[in-house]
């Protein structure tokens, strides 16, 4: 098995009622967009290979604007980073340094 591949399993319906909650729902729905400041965003810390990763998110927004948006702030702060997901990953733990660079740009964040 190769590293880093999840294996997709169901065990469907035991009866009397129980079902496996581990169903996967895919959705092909593009998703809303929202407005800069209708975003609740929140930060998130990770470690990927032993190293920090600050997570920002979740965003409403199209995949250009994303891309600009990400630009920008990688720029400003120096450090490499990618959009996953509707997450914005960025290289380093950054949250000191982008909550002010995303509220210039309009966003909000969750207290």
């Amino acid at each position: 098995m190769a590293r880093g591949v999840k294996l997709d399993i169901e065990f469907g319906s035991f009866g009397d009622g129980w079902e496996a909650d581990n169903k996967v729902s895919r959705t092909d729905d593009p998703k809303e967009v929202l407005a800069p400041e209708k975003h609740r965003l929140v930060f998130k810390k990770e470690k990927r290979r032993g190293k920090p990763v600050t997570l920002v998110g979740e965003f409403h927004l199209e995949s250009g604007e994303e891309k600009a948006l990400l630009k920008r702030i990688k720029k400003r702060l120096g450090s490499g980073g990618t959009f996953k997901g509707g997450w914005m990953e960025l290289q380093g733990e950054k949250a000191d340094a982008l909550r002010p660079l995303l509220e210039a740009e309009g966003f909000r964040f969750k207290r």
